[in-house]
């Protein structure tokens, strides 16, 4: 505590015995959540890991000398991946899709597919990816995406024939149908179409893109590197990454899309 004074002192934050208006000495007050916050940011000559330390520490004695102070948080929900589709099941959206009643509904309903579990695109991405966009070059198939993200992505190779012959059914239409980028809804349809009672469960973009993530992640070899490394929290690897060069577009399709990649 006598630490805490020291400290708060060169922050500004004097007893009330120095001056009229200023903070007693008393744990009440000193470790009183608002203040222990200003300690932690005011405290001169800290290194950042020291004045994460610092916050910590306080919260600790906080919490167990005036837990009056300091409520139980409450958990909050966290969002989770959606589950990734299994192959079979891909599988047997692809056939749905090959089984639709006309050559537009078929090539629509592949290419939601493909693009989903093969590219990792969903909302404003999909909505405004047209034939034109998926092009074979850098040794595999790559999908220009428009939108507040630009990028180029590869396919994963399992989709290509597929989704090769969607886009050239849609020339330089939209992909998954209709005539204005802005257009709403756009999967709604699709997705019914491909209800079709056969034991799939209903088709959710979500997760078909929670399975190319997941496809990635096994060509990548994620999971050995992250058991190797000890690493159990994405924040840190998005720390790290943020440092580095991502691979131009011919890596990219080397990594995750080549045609010799079953």
């Amino acid at each position: 505590m006598a630490a805490v004074v020291g400290v708060a002192g060169g922050c500004g934050v004097r007893p009330g015995r120095d001056r009229p208006g200023g903070l007693d000495p008393v744990p009440e007050v000193l470790l009183h959540p608002s203040v222990a916050e200003r300690f932690t940011r005011c405290a001169p000559g800290l290194s950042p890991v020291a004045r994460r330390t610092l916050r910590t520490n306080l919260r600790f004695l906080g919490r167990r000398v005036v837990p009056q102070l300091y409520p139980q948080d409450l958990p909050l929900p966290r969002e989770r991946s959606k589950q990734p589709y299994s192959p079979a099941e891909i599988d047997g959206y692809l056939a749905l899709a090959d089984a639709q009643p006309t050559v537009s509904r078929r090539m629509r309903a592949a290419a939601l597919v493909c693009l989903g579990a093969g590219a990792g695109l969903i909302r404003g991405d999909l909505r405004d990816v047209r034939g034109s966009d998926i092009a074979c070059r850098s040794g595999g198939v790559v999908v220009q995406v428009r939108g507040a993200r630009p990028r180029a992505v590869p396919v994963l190779a399992r989709y290509h024939a597929p989704l090769l012959t969607a886009a050239r059914f849609a020339g330089n239409g939209l992909i998954t149908g209709g005539d204005e980028p802005g257009r709403r809804n756009i999967t709604n349809s699709l997705i019914t179409a491909l209800d079709g009672g056969t034991g799939l469960p209903r088709l959710d973009t979500s997760r078909l893109r929670a399975t190319w993530l997941a496809d990635c992640a096994q060509l990548l070899g994620l999971a050995t590197f992250m058991h190797a490394a000890g690493i159990s929290c994405s924040q840190r690897l998005g720390d790290l990454v943020a440092g580095l060069e991502p691979a131009g577009e011919a890596g990219a399709v080397r990594l995750l899309g080549a045609a010799r990649r079953p």
